[in-house]
């Protein structure tokens, strides 16, 4: 594939057809009461000084000769611990993901022993995460009482509280009880408001992706020639019919963990506390996409779709996610719901396969990113073709298809009767092309 053939301006391309949003009466009525919140918020996340450090951790090195300037660091950030000998801390491994290295430290003291989470970002992760907007919603999360604490902050990473409780596995997120909890917390956290742009993130975030994406040249032949298989015509298409079909659902932009795998929530051992963590790619969203993206999260690390949870495992997490402000929740709420997600589902298998191939390139960590691409890639283009047989005429090359020009925004409860005609399986979903309703 030529040079030429993977160039384009992707922001450009996809908001040529000019943008849609709320009228502006709507949005006029609800600017008081978001700037009190706002004002609120900023007075108790601005409340208190987290300490900085220009220390840098080499992450590269074997964790025993990681000691010598974890606790350096520790002593910089806190200043009572500057005379302690260094045999006092301990240093374990928490985890070390795709992303980041997490570290507990425990600090030995006369009388206690304080615990600490070092968290050490991955290299070259700032370019497919956002670290300003990181620190910033991390302040916001921890004063409305979400995560861990921020304790400070230095080159390469951050301090943060330490969390006695369990991470979830992947076989948690579907039980019932656990579903229920997790809908409830998700809620409350999608009410937190943090100042600034609230503008939805998604497909800014795609498409500066894309456009790295598409002039990447790997070093390795045989990374190259899989690379050079992509399709980025046809990447950049479904993105562009995605992007109009999720707009017509008028979906409620709240701020957005986006990244809620099992390995990002945390439960107390007497099973009562739920924790949601690690914020990075949280930012100001869509509601159908987080919930949409939690879903997909079922299949954990060894991506098996087919644990995608069904009907009654959704509805169960929409009846406790909207009884959080809602006595009676009908079934139309439920339902449209319901279409909103699933048709976001989508959006999140093309989310992650376009930031897998931004890692395959500037990662060094030991994972097949450039086979993950292909695995999100392809089950967005399962599930996107699944809806129904019935489809085929539109969907297919050649068939009748509907001028966008010609269409009205729509949101989910116009599309309930859409999802009643369907017989969904595991995974529901709705062909982009289909979505189209002409003005009469």
């Amino acid at each position: 594939m030529g040079t030429e053939q993977r160039s384009w301006n992707t922001a450009a391309a996809l908001t040529e057809d000019g943008e849609r949003g709320a009228p502006a009466s709507a949005v006029r009525g609800e600017e008081e009461e978001e700037d009190e919140a706002e004002h609120v918020a900023d007075a108790v996340a601005g409340s208190s000084e987290v300490p900085t450090s220009s220390i840098s951790i080499e992450t590269s090195l074997p964790q025993e000769h990681m000691k010598p300037g974890i606790v350096e660091l520790c002593k910089d950030l806190f200043n009572k611990w500057s005379s302690l000998d260094d045999t006092n801390f301990l240093i374990e491994k928490v985890s070390g993901g795709i992303t980041n290295l997490l570290l507990k430290v425990s600090v030995r003291e006369d009388k206690e022993t304080t615990c600490l989470t070092v968290r050490l970002y991955g290299p070259n992760t700032d370019i497919v995460i956002n670290r300003e907007r990181e620190l910033k919603a991390i302040r916001y999360l921890s004063a409305a009482g979400f995560g861990a604490k921020l304790l400070g902050i230095f080159g390469n990473g951050m301090v943060q509280s330490f969390i006695e409780a369990r991470t979830l596995s992947p076989e948690d997120m579907s039980k019932p009880q656990l579903v229920a909890k997790i809908a409830r917390e998700l809620r409350k956290f999608h009410q937190v408001v943090i100042s600034g742009s609230k503008e939805p993130q998604l497909w800014n975030d795609i498409c500066k992706f894309l456009d790295k994406a598409v002039s990447l040249k790997f070093s390795d032949n045989v990374k190259q020639e899989k690379f050079e298989t992509i399709s980025f015509e046809e990447i950049h298409g479904e993105i562009a019919k995605l992007k109009d079909l999720t707009e017509r659902l008028n979906a409620p932009v709240v701020f957005c963990h986006n990244d809620l795998l099992s390995g990002n929530l945390m439960l107390s051992e007497d099973e009562e506390k739920l924790y949601l963590i690690d914020f990075e790619y949280g930012s100001y969203n869509y509601r159908g996409y987080d919930i949409g993206n939690h879903f997909n999260e079922f299949a954990g690390l060894e991506c098996d779709y087919s644990l995608y949870p069904d009907k009654d495992v959704q509805y169960l997490f929409f009846k406790n996610y909207l009884q959080f402000d809602k006595a009676e929740v009908s079934d139309e709420d439920l339902e449209a719901l319901y279409v909103e997600t699933n048709t976001f589902m989508l959006a999140s298998h093309i989310y992650w396969a376009i930031w897998a191939l931004i890692q395959a390139y500037a990662s060094p960590i030991e994972f097949d990113y450039l086979g993950y691409f292909f695995l999100r890639f392809d089950e967005y283009k399962k599930q996107r073709d699944s809806a129904s047989p019935w489809l085929g005429d539109i969907c297919q090359p050649g068939g009748d298809a509907v001028d966008p020009s010609s269409c009205l925004p729509i949101d989910a409860l116009s599309l309930l009767s859409l999802s009643r005609s369907l017989d969904f399986g595991p995974c529901v979903c709705f062909h982009p092309s289909r979505l189209q309703m002409p003005i009469q």
